[in-house]
């Protein structure tokens, strides 16, 4: 039998091949044993993405649930990863289940595990579930009626769109934002996020706000080179939309456009987001960041006099200290924020709606801000290869960055070094490299940060053909 591990968000494999409902099943059965030792009345919100099998696989770990007396709330329809987190918080629920493969291709389904707390299961926690997951799973879910479960009160429906909507109202100045004579657009990317944007806001030009599981054969990660078709919209408006929100797959991560159609990473929406939460809202607060994020978050804390920690990728890491502390933001390269007053948890559109908040209310561009923003941290920019090797050649660039043999990328000099979780190589003149394997899929990824983004391109590539060659 397939060996089960969670990665750096949850256990992700493709369908059909190891993602199966056999393999769910066994995954449900550990849940269930590690849920009965630790609550005494153990209850889940569960629920799944746009992804193809996923009303098959919750009803699989429902009926599993159910079988050991566990209540579940079961989402109606699709729902978003943030929906999960916030129904398990506000159902008081000890776990919740969301069936979706996040922003990995469509051939992929996963497995994620949120805390009571509403964020990701902690690290020991998921690690205590995947020790026990058996070889095979002993229940025979064919005799197990979902129908059965409703009439003998183990399974409830619950409406978390709904809930999430109503949770957007109570936070934010949704009039400012509809009155401030501002356009804006939002992609779905066919993910889970789509019904949320238009019931909020149905003024807003949206795309692929469809359901669509095979995503038009576009792993839905909200990365400019997936979003050329969005980019291209912006700019053809004009300057009339004046920013472009993105969602992942299931709406946890948050991709953003100004009003030329220009990619803004998630590193500047980090920095805005601090400096609207302290400066506009007067929030305060400790900020955590992933290995991977610019060290120029830790220059606006200085500014601002936050602390700031570094700590390794996987948002799991942040939502345990964000659970214990008194947390403003905590964010990731990839597009995983979040922020005080909110859940323990990433969410894209949360965080879209901010900085939507943050142009209404300021009366500025978005161009503008990110200027006040560099006087503050100096411009930058941010780039990043994913390089889809060979097993052996990946497992042998990663052995020589263990070993300490990277000393130079051509002619980039490295004058120091961090590992808290892949490699992070200084050069002069505030730029670094970042080397890392994906804890996800396949994939050595390569970040770099510089001055413009031609000289970012520029390291990758020196990067790249140095560690092909």
């Amino acid at each position: 039998m397939t060996k089960i591990k969670f990665g750096t968000d949850g256990w992700r494999a493709i369908i059909a091949k190891d993602f199966t409902v056999e393999n769910v099943a066994r995954v449900a059965e550990a849940s269930s044993v590690w849920l009965k030792k630790n609550f005494k009345e153990p209850s889940v919100v569960l629920g799944h993405d746009c992804r193809f099998g996923g009303e098959l696989f919750v009803e699989t770990i429902a009926k599993i649930l159910g079988h050991h007396g566990i209540h579940v709330f079961l989402a109606k329809d699709f729902v978003s990863t943030p929906m999960i987190s916030l129904g398990t918080l506000r159902k008081k629920a000890s776990l919740g289940i969301i069936i979706t493969a996040s922003h990995n291709p469509p051939s992929y389904n996963g497995f994620k595990l949120k805390g009571d707390f509403g964020g990701p299961l902690l690290a020991k926690d998921i690690q205590a579930i995947e020790d026990i997951i058996p070889v095979h799973s002993t229940i025979d879910t064919d005799k197990i009626s979902i129908s059965e479960l409703v009439k003998g009160k183990l399974l409830e429906y619950i409406d978390l769109e709904t809930m999430y909507c109503e949770h957007v109202k109570a936070n934010f100045d949704l009039e400012a934002i509809r009155k401030s004579g501002l356009n804006f657009a939002y992609d779905a990317m066919y993910g889970a996020g789509q019904n949320v944007i238009k019931r909020l806001f149905p003024e807003v030009e949206t795309l692929h706000c469809e359901y669509n599981p095979s995503f038009m054969g576009q792993a839905p990660e909200p990365i400019h080179k997936n979003l050329t078709e969005f980019s291209k919209y912006i700019k053809d408006a004009k300057g009339d939309i004046a920013c472009g929100l993105v969602t992942d797959g299931d709406a946890d991560r948050i991709g953003l456009y100004d009003s030329d159609g220009n990619f803004v990473d998630s590193h500047h929406i980090i920095l805005l987001l601090i400096k609207y939460l302290v400066e506009q809202k007067g929030m305060t607060g400790k900020v955590v960041t992933a290995f991977s994020v610019t060290p120029r978050v830790k220059r606006m804390c200085e500014h601002f006099k936050l602390d700031h920690q570094t700590v390794k990728i996987g948002f799991k890491y942040i939502a345990g200290i964000m659970t214990t502390e008194d947390v403003l933001l905590g964010g990731e390269e990839s597009g995983g924020i979040a922020v005080k007053g909110h859940i323990p948890e990433r969410d894209g559109i949360w965080m879209g709606l901010i900085i939507w908040e943050y142009l209404a209310k300021s009366g500025k561009t978005l161009k503008q801000l990110i200027k006040e923003v560099y006087a503050i941290t100096g411009s930058f920019a941010f780039e990043r290869y994913d390089l889809h090797l060979k097993e052996e050649l990946k497992n042998s660039i990663v052995a020589n960055c263990k070993t300490g043999k990277m000393a130079a990328f051509g002619k980039y000099k490295v004058e120091r070094m961090e590992d808290i979780d892949g490699w992070k190589y200084f050069f002069k003149n505030d730029e670094w490299l970042m080397i890392r394997a994906s804890g996800t899929e396949p994939v050595l990824r390569t970040y770099a940060e510089s001055s413009s983004r031609e000289n970012a391109f520029a390291i990758l590539d020196e990067v790249k053909k140095v560690l092909l060659n």
